[in-house]
């Protein structure tokens, strides 16, 4: 390898969401970080198979209030 144009290659800890701690390798923060997880393999919807109920009726509400009057003014012209 060259020396010099390669990032500082170190330990850190990763927290997942359930609170379970392991050591890895990285070019992440400072020698020693920790790396807290939002969303891992524990709790993805993609591995776990467990889906979130969206809230559809509210978006679709919020979605037509918000843009209600532009057909109404097309159709005037």
């Amino acid at each position: 390898m060259k020396s010099g144009i390669h990032p500082e290659y170190h330990e850190i800890k990763i927290v997942m969401t359930d609170g379970t701690e392991f050591t890895t390798r990285s070019c992440y923060g400072e020698p020693g970080a920790t790396l807290r997880l939002d969303v891992d393999p524990k709790s993805h919807p993609a591995w776990t198979g467990v889906q979130r109920i969206l809230d559809t009726g509210g978006q679709v509400a919020k979605f037509n209030k918000r843009f209600a009057g532009i057909g109404a003014r097309n159709a005037k012209k």
